[in-house]
């Protein structure tokens, strides 16, 4: 994985969140509860143009809280394919 900024690592984690949300069916505040993390926060990371930045602590309890491995987060393969 590379990123060349991290405006592109932002938007990768947040599309990736909102997508493997999306598939677990869960809304944004479902998923803030979940992960103990409030609505606004969810919703600015999953939001396109985000440049607001993660810790590691977040972006696990978001993980386990969807039960997928947080490295997840950084792919971008399927991405482009579902733009």
């Amino acid at each position: 994985m590379y990123f060349a900024n991290d405006s592109d690592l932002y938007r990768v984690i947040g599309k990736n969140i909102k997508y493997y949300r999306e598939n677990s069916k869960l809304t944004q505040i479902q998923l803030a509860e979940l992960s103990g993390i409030s609505i606004s926060y969810l919703s600015k990371i999953e939001a396109d143009g985000c440049n607001k930045s993660l810790s590691i602590s977040v972006l696990n309890e978001i993980a386990n809280a969807l039960n997928i491995e947080i490295t997840n987060f950084f792919k971008e393969d399927f991405l482009n394919d579902n733009k």
